[in-house]
């Protein structure tokens, strides 16, 4: 299930996030840091779906 995760991730980091942790802390970061740069919101991202 993870790797379906990163996957949907690549597409768009902030539903990756969320299909992991909901409406956490950490879903609203990667909005920011999405919005900052893709770059920064995908490695969020996959840092949070490989921690959990």
């Amino acid at each position: 299930m993870d790797l379906l995760r990163i996957i949907i991730s690549v597409l768009l980091p902030p539903l990756g996030v969320f299909l992991q942790v909901g409406f956490a802390g950490a879903f609203w970061l990667n909005i920011v840091l999405t919005l900052l740069g893709y770059i920064p919101g995908l490695i969020h991202a996959i840092w949070i779906i490989a921690r959990r």
